[in-house]
């Protein structure tokens, strides 16, 4: 049988996904119509989300490894019910490197505190339009940095820090893992959560079956890759810390956590990488979830598939 939605997430998503295919197409390598007609579109489905009330969100600043100013916004509860040391999220967010910022966020990244109790830390990162890798990366760590030096004083236990991100973001939060490692992060890293991630940049090639269906096109892909690589996408050239996909070796990973729709164009690299954590006897908690294309939560955020992701991803954060 042919790929197809899933029938849940079609009646939840349906005046969403006609939006979509009714919106005009940008071409390969356009980046400003994309950015205007996605933060746009983005804008308007988060919106609808439930407000937070118990949630307040601060914004402070660090320098990153070139001397640049940027901030990192801060989602917490108001009144907590302990200040003792908890876990902590450094989180990146989500837009094919070459769109959104942190307050495009606000509503889920605070309707994720709500649920779970466990503050997050977002930095707004340089987007590959403006400097290309491994600025997005760099100023992520810089600011995964900044939090463990000032742990103390917004009460994190530096032993349950995890990195997080979906898409673009996903792939920086796997970058910091293998930065973290590599760099000798100490404490080490407790755990990355990686939503729908784009982990490889050799993810050029239209899948007939999942193209129609995907949401991010190959063509997106092509235009957020070439944006961070330039000339330098699909060669033997490209740093895993800007692909997460080319680490040689995975050994000595944090705990994982994977998810990924099955329409998503980015479907099998993600199984790929949740299968090398796997042989590396890395403890991994993975999700495949039918019929349902990239960013299924967001478009059809009340489908029980939607839901089950929630709650899903609600338990490796509150686990940390």
């Amino acid at each position: 049988m042919p790929l197809s939605y899933d029938p849940e997430f079609v009646k939840a998503a349906g005046g969403t996904l006609s939006a979509f295919a009714a919106a005009p197409k940008p071409t390969v390598h356009e980046i400003e119509p994309r950015q205007k007609a996605m933060a746009a579109f983005c804008a308007a489905i988060f919106e609808a989300l439930p407000e937070s009330p118990d949630v307040e969100q601060t914004v402070h600043k660090f320098q990153s490894y070139d001397g640049q100013t940027i901030t990192i916004h801060r989602f917490s509860i108001k009144n907590p019910a302990s200040t003792a040391p908890g876990p902590a999220i450094l989180h990146a967010h989500g837009g094919g490197m070459v769109l959104f910022d942190v307050d495009l966020f606000t509503r889920p990244l605070s309707y994720q505190v709500q649920r779970t109790g466990v503050q997050v830390f977002s930095v707004n990162y340089r987007l590959a339009t403006e400097k290309p890798h491994p600025t997005p990366v760099e100023d992520c760590y810089a600011g995964l940095k900044w939090l463990y030096e000032h742990a103390d004083e917004f009460a994190v236990d530096r032993n349950r820090i995890a990195t997080m991100g979906e898409s673009a973001g996903g792939n920086l939060a796997a970058a910091l893992a293998l930065m973290a490692r590599d760099r000798g992060l100490s404490p080490p890293l407790a755990k990355q959560i990686l939503i729908y991630p784009m982990l490889d940049d050799r993810t050029t090639v239209p899948n007939p079956a999942l193209e129609p269906l995907a949401l991010w096109s190959t063509e997106d892909n092509v235009t957020g890759w070439t944006a961070l690589l330039g000339q330098d996408v699909g060669t033997d050239k490209v740093s895993p810390y800007a692909a997460p996909a080319r680490a040689q070796s995975v050994e000595g990973l944090p705990p994982t956590y994977v998810d990924v729709g099955e329409l998503d164009i980015r479907r099998d690299e993600g199984i790929a990488y949740a299968a090398r954590i796997a042989a590396a006897n890395i403890s991994l908690d993975f999700h495949v979830y039918p019929g349902v294309p990239h960013g299924f939560e967001v478009y059809g955020s009340s489908a029980e598939v939607s839901q089950r992701a929630f709650a899903n991803r609600f338990k490796a954060i509150t686990t940390l």
